[in-house]
């Protein structure tokens, strides 16, 4: 877990206090301008995520971090609060170069405001409502010296979503101080564009304009102004149509880019800032509770399964990116920012990528006020919600989702509070709009439910006892979705998705060509779950290190022993395909001994490894051209030893697959001649578990001039992949 002192050590400089620990580096590094922002979101993340877990140790470490930037706004004495001297705010009230200090006190407001509300500390609330008087003089005081329009003038840097925290300051306190100041963060050069639906957002920057749209839904909902009402639905449409990609976030090169040309942004690995994904979720849900549109609650799903899950590598902590690349060949080690650290990036990414892990159950469950209690179950993730106005507790259980069983499985079951009586209640359930009825089920216990059409909602009003169970069975389907670009020559780039999964081919090149078919199952297959059981991975001993058998270049070579999620590792798993058997599962790898067998490279399914003859090296080609030089039979190692094996041509007898025992020379077919134990020794590998693994959504995808092996993109960590195809009838 982050050190607090270290976290705090920049706000107790700038206050002049003692100061403990040591800095953290990158954007929270003492001579970086944006310091303490990242502080501002861990007091969100924090309190969130205490919200759920009720974790002890999360709330001394956040409990100690309000107390300490409690002292040094103490010890500073006007209400200011932030890591850096108020001195930035001169500049940028005289419109002098300086970086978005506004956008770090929203941060630092916000994650103040959210351990008051969330974690229910009173002392944050009080040092937000000293700061907001502080800044709410300072921005009377340049009203006043100079103009208003002076005031909207310093808007254009970067201030994140000041308007959207002291619109919810406002709810809480009622102050018509914060009223004001949060119309005054309201920009009105951008919200006027949008208020006269005006359809160009290009060459704006997306991320310092979505969370002034979100400010502006905190006005609507406060004030009523049917205006900002239309605001916020018409900027969600203008994005949706003419600026997102098929993950649901938007922006290149943290900029909106010209409608509908997003074709051109393909040739970057600029795409998609993760922060404009963070901001464009708020959006979404805003409008998704004012009425209810199951598109909303859709996008929603795309966004946060594809464009926040897909932002860190694997399950390594604080390890994620700046920008998603969506390009040809791209992968996101290889973007300007690549994977940032634990402790030296803290980009703003950092931030909204922390907080958006701490709440990926914040859009489950909506709860409609009235006379009846209602319930609205919009996203399908496992799950239990406290339903205090149903008085029931309500699990919900999603079965793992594979693309060989091509169904969402959820289940819901109930337990009423104890010593409560229970009412009739309403539950709603999203049909999302990628799935269809054929092949769908509703069953309440041992009834079947009749259900309607995908993009509306199966409604139940009962009283739920411990004894109901509700099931759903949702068809998940393949789908490809053009890019959004009107130009007629890119009419046939387009993405694929599996239900809410965008899937990406493994590939490092530019080849994108697809062959569709008039039925799905004529151009994409899933790959079976047997399949894992088939993967194996080849390794040697020698120059004092491990090696490892892979594909370099169409070509086996012996390489160092990579690191997984990495594209060696791919290259260095191949499917063995049993010749002649009725199953090619595996309990171990000792059941291929004395089988006849092809090597099928992990990403590039359809392809074998064949020899050319003795001496030669050995290739990767299309399986339909390798005959019997593509088998080969396992036999025991010749060196002898019980773990290894030996690869024999079955068109050449005595000869075998042999790597020299060097990392320079390829590896090639040999044949053995008399008892050579060098030979014998560069002839045998260890046969292991394949160092890649198919995820459970997994699909061949056929292409024009090779296969595709398609995975969800959020399981992608260092591996090149292309997202959009060029997909040919």
């Amino acid at each position: 877990m982050l050190d607090v002192d270290s976290l705090i050590w920049s706000f107790r400089k700038t206050a002049g206090l003692s100061t403990p620990g040591t800095p953290y580096g990158g954007w929270e590094a003492p001579d970086v301008e944006l310091r303490g922002h990242f502080v501002g979101h861990y007091l969100s993340a924090s309190a969130l995520m205490w919200a759920i877990t009720q974790n002890d140790t999360l709330k001394q470490k956040m409990s100690y971090l309000v107390a300490g930037l409690s002292d040094c706004q103490k010890k500073i004495g006007t209400g200011y609060l932030s890591a850096f001297p108020s001195e930035l705010f001169d500049r940028f009230e005289a419109i002098q170069e300086v970086w978005a200090p506004y956008y770090t006190i929203h941060k630092i407001l916000a994650g103040l405001l959210d351990q008051h509300t969330f974690a229910g500390n009173p002392q944050a609330l009080k040092m937000v409502t000293w700061m907001v008087d502080y800044f709410y003089n300072r921005v009377q005081t340049v009203i006043t010296k100079y103009t208003l329009n002076r005031h909207y003038e310093s808007l254009n840097e970067e201030t994140g979503g000041m308007n959207d925290v002291l619109y919810k300051l406002y709810i809480i306190t009622g102050d018509s101080k914060h009223l004001l100041l949060a119309h005054l963060f309201d920009k009105p050069c951008f919200l006027g564009l949008l208020a006269v639906q005006a359809n160009d957002i290009a060459d704006f920057h997306a991320n310092t304009h979505i969370p002034v749209v979100v400010g502006s839904q905190m006005r609507y909902e406060i004030t009523g102004d049917p205006l900002y009402q239309q605001i916020g639905t018409f900027f969600m449409d203008l994005v949706n149509s003419s600026h997102s990609y098929a993950t649901g976030g938007t922006s290149v090169s943290e900029f909106w880019s010209d409608p509908k040309r997003m074709a051109d942004t393909l040739k970057t690995t600029e795409n998609e800032e993760s922060c404009t994904t963070y901001n464009m979720l708020k959006v979404s849900r805003h409008l998704f509770k004012w009425t209810k549109e199951v598109s909303y609650a859709d996008y929603y799903e795309r966004a946060l399964t594809n464009g926040v899950l897909s932002i860190q590598r694997g399950t390594d902590p604080g390890v994620m990116i700046y920008m998603l690349p969506l390009g040809l060949g791209v992968s996101k080690a290889k973007t300007y920012h690549s994977w940032g650290t634990p402790f030296d990036s803290f980009w703003c990414c950092y931030g909204t990528g922390i907080e958006s892990f701490s709440k990926l159950g914040d859009s489950i469950y909506f709860e409609e006020e009235g006379k009846d209690p209602t319930l609205y179950i919009i996203q399908y993730i496992s799950s239990s919600f406290n339903w205090k106005s149903g008085k029931v507790l309500l699990n919900q259980t999603v079965d793992p989702v594979a693309s060989w069983d091509p169904y969402l499985r959820v289940a819901f079951t109930f337990s009423p509070f104890e010593n409560t009586l229970t009412t009739n209640s309403t539950l709603n359930f999203r049909l999302p709009t990628w799935t269809h009825l054929d092949g769908a089920k509703g069953i309440l216990n041992a009834e079947t439910l009749s259900l309607p059409s995908p993009g509306n909602y199966l409604s139940i009003t009962r009283q739920w006892s411990g004894s109901d169970k509700l099931t759903l069975q949702l068809p998940l389907t393949v789908r490809t979705e053009a890019i959004k670009d009107d130009r007629p020559e890119y009419a046939s780039v387009q993405a694929i998705l599996y239900g809410p999964y965008l899937l990406a081919g493994h590939t490092t090149g530019v080849d994108w060509d697809l062959k569709a078919g008039a039925n799905n199952s004529d151009w994409i297959t899933p790959i079976p779950a047997s399949y894992n059981s088939q993967l194996v991975s080849f390794s040697q001993d020698f120059e004092n290190s491990t090696f490892i058998l892979a594909n370099s270049n169409q070509s086996l070579a012996m390489q160092k022993l990579p690191l997984s999620g990495t594209d060696l590792a791919l290259q260095a798993t191949f499917r063995l395909v049993v010749l002649n058997e009725s199953s090619s599962k595996f309990s171990t790898l000792a059941d291929a001994n004395g089988k006849s067998v092809m090597l099928e490279p992990f990403d590039f399914p359809g392809m074998n490894v064949v020899n050319q003859g003795a001496d030669k090296p050995l290739l990767i080609i299309d399986s339909s051209h390798g005959g019997t030089s593509s088998v080969f039979l396992v036999v025991p190692g010749l060196d002898g030893r019980n773990e290894t094996i030996s690869l024999e041509s079955q068109s050449y007898n005595g000869c075998y697959v042999y790597s020299g025992m060097s990392s320079i020379a390829g590896v090639k077919l040999s044949c053995k001649s008399g008892s050579d134990a060098s030979f014998n020794q560069a002839t045998s590998f260890v046969a292991q578990k394949g160092l890649s693994q198919y995820n459970p959504i997994s699909f061949v995808a056929k292409g024009a001039n090779r296969n595709f092996l398609l995975e969800p993109l959020f399981s992608f960590r260092d591996e090149h992949y292309t997202v959009y195809f060029n997909i040919q009838g």
